[in-house]
């Protein structure tokens, strides 16, 4: 059966079961983390359906961490939309710049708009 356009299947050869979990490594730590699926495919990371995602498991010497599957909301939450929120604020601010003046070494001989001429002398 061919895969959907935007619908994830498992990464394990000869199956094309719509993926369901996130397989990923963290190599110095000789631990498999397994979470909800990702939202965007990673080249280092292994989509799994749910029957190999049961079945998982690790080299020896290895831990597996396992994250609820089931409980991930399918938008936003609440705090995301307010970091967003407070982002936007942040930077939607004035920058306040602080511009040093120079040395005035001469006298003012002209001035056009904020542009002085000074002298020399």
């Amino acid at each position: 059966m061919p895969a959907q356009q935007g619908v994830r299947t498992c990464s394990r050869t000869a199956c094309s079961a719509r993926a369901v979990a996130t397989l990923t490594y963290v190599y110095a730590d000789s631990t498999a983390v397994l979470g909800p699926l990702a939202t965007f495919a990673e080249p280092h990371a292994y989509d799994l359906c749910e029957q190999h995602s049961e079945r998982l498991s690790a080299p020896r010497g290895w831990e597996v961490v396992r994250l609820s599957l089931g409980t991930r909301p399918s938008g936003p939450s609440g705090d995301d939309l307010l970091a967003l929120a407070d982002a936007v604020r942040e930077a939607a601010r004035p920058v306040q710049r602080v511009v040093e003046q120079p040395r005035e070494t001469g006298r003012e001989i002209s001035r056009k708009g904020h542009l002085r001429m000074l002298s020399t002398e």
